[in-house]
């Protein structure tokens, strides 16, 4: 106490009458981090998470002035409110000072070169956000921010009810069904069809309401060779090794070509044909979407659902080599779930190349959205993550997340242009990379979901404003380069991020 009271002595012989100040950090149950996994680098956090101590927040007088003439009592309360400080108590402190935004980090996406990456790339700057910007300040654990977001609570939202999913689940099966017999009819050049069930919806990761489905009709073509197209390394033409006389996908060819336009047209004009024969549903389809592989289904009732029916050739042979510095899982599911992946058969969309102003028609791209499929299903570097009797992790509550914040932002911006080349498919490949580079299930613990989620928003963030997002399966391929994208597009996006990310994610509460 000694030491204590001279130091007492020194603050009130500079300031009479001035009580000491008392640091924020010393206040009893006022945590200045938030909680983290142990097991997330420092690296891997963002800036405002880990930043320091608040300053003090400034002297404060007592309400009565000492007399001059009682320094032994003015030192006495000086002393006295010392000792309360080193203690640990809360009377009259102020809170902390909010932290700045966290800047986005750098961040790899090839398998095994994180480090390197993070050195190479450069930390990007503050984004001047449009409109007023409403601060979120930080304060104490005890205390929520006004207008904080609740990840919780968002998601409670957005789960779907059991009886939703199966009544959707049986009026999309009962007319899938319907179309594979007719497709599977001997008469039919598509006779080997058969479903695979894809999407969001199957990838347990749907939100808001079960009302659009993928599925694709595969059908196996062996014994194909592919040609690239003008390196493109995700868009191919398909050639027969061998065609036998008498092979019924003969109509399509364009000299040696496979053609995807021809083949897409004839599937979509036997499906026209075969839903007026559905009598129990009302369904009809959509106007053909320029550039788009899939014939879209609209079932009109009792609820409305969309079906995108996609075509798909199944090939057995080897992946492309594309692909080779592709699929960077082997730190995070392991080196042999990679091999036993890549063994899986791979299919072609009839998805055509842009070619100038128009599309090469004749084109087939490459689709893994099988493996994308199996990934989310088994997603834990542990065999038990998220089972019953195993760790739950936040891999998937951040993908919907990230869904939604894309989603509520095309609603909030529905007439504007900018945001109309944007899909949830770049938020999930976004979302892969950052599995990629926090492997490990420690670091998607379930407490951590709001940081988790930060986490992905700036890995999304840094791919915008670097225009740098690798397909997971094609490295060569950049999904946010400026012939599919444009750069004004893409800076609107990352502002509006910005601008929620900074307010606590208003968007989520609109719509």
């Amino acid at each position: 106490m000694t030491s204590r009271r001279g130091k007492a002595t020194g603050a009130a012989s500079r300031a009479e009458a001035a009580a000491p100040r008392v640091s924020a950090p010393r206040v009893k149950g006022a945590r200045t981090e938030p909680r983290e996994s142990p097991a997330v680098p420092e690296a891997a956090r963002p800036s405002a998470r880990r930043c320091g101590p608040a300053r003090p927040s400034g002297s404060r007088r007592e309400k009565s002035g000492p007399d001059p003439q009682e320094k032994r009592q003015v030192r006495a309360r000086a002393a006295r409110a010392e000792d309360q400080a080193e203690s640990g108590g809360t009377e009259g402190v102020m809170p902390p000072a909010a932290p700045a935004p966290p800047l986005p980090r750098p961040a790899s996406r090839r398998e095994g070169t994180a480090r390197s990456a993070r050195e190479r790339r450069p930390q990007p700057g503050p984004t001047e956000v449009p409109g007023p910007l409403v601060p979120v300040p930080s304060l104490g654990r005890g205390k929520e921010a006004p207008g904080a977001w609740k990840p919780r609570a968002v998601l409670e939202k957005l789960r779907l009810s059991r009886q939703e999913i199966s009544a959707a689940a049986e009026v999309v099966n009962r007319l899938t069904d319907h179309l594979l017999r007719r497709l599977q009819r001997c008469e039919s050049e598509f006779k080997g069809v058969a479903l695979l069930r894809t999407g969001s919806y199957y990838e347990h990761v749907k939100i808001s309401a079960p009302n659009e489905f993928d599925v694709m009709f595969k059908l196996e073509v062996p014994r194909i060779q592919l040609e690239e197209y003008y390196n493109s390394g995700a868009h191919y033409f398909v050639k027969f090794k061998r065609n036998p006389k008498g092979n019924p996908l003969d109509q399509f060819l364009e000299g040696e070509i496979l053609s995807a336009s021809k083949m897409l047209s004839k599937f979509r004009k036997i499906i026209k044909e075969e839903i007026k024969n559905i009598e129990d549903t009302d369904v009809m389809v959509e106007r053909k979407k320029r550039g788009s592989p899939a014939v879209t289904l609209l079932v009109r009732k009792p609820e409305e659902i969309s079906v995108d029916i996609i075509l798909a050739l199944e090939s057995k042979s080897s992946w492309p080599a594309s692909t080779q510095g592709g699929l960077p899982i082997s730190n995070w599911l392991g080196a042999k779930v990679k091999n036993n992946l890549r063994r899986q058969p791979f299919y072609l969309v009839p998805k055509h190349a842009k070619e100038g102003s128009g599309f090469q028609e004749e084109t087939w791209r490459l689709s893994f959205s099988h493996i994308e499929k199996e990934i989310l299903k088994n997603h834990g570097q542990s065999k038990t993550c998220c089972e019953i009797d195993g760790v739950k992790c936040c891999r998937k509550e951040c993908l919907k997340l990230m869904k939604y914040l894309l989603e509520q932002l095309k609603k909030k911006f529905g007439n504007r242009k900018e945001l109309d080349k944007f899909c949830s498919y770049h938020v999930k490949t976004a979302f892969f990379h950052v599995c990629t580079q926090d492997p490990d299930d420690s670091q998607w613990h379930s407490k951590d979901l709001e940081l988790c989620f930060d986490n992905c928003v700036t890995y999304f963030l840094q791919c915008l404003k670097t225009e740098q997002l690798e397909h997971y399966f094609i490295p060569e391929v950049n999904l946010f380069s400026r012939d599919d994208i444009d750069k004004p597009s893409k800076e609107f996006l990352s502002k509006q991020i910005e601008y929620e990310r900074n307010n606590g994610f208003p968007v989520f509460g609109e719509f």
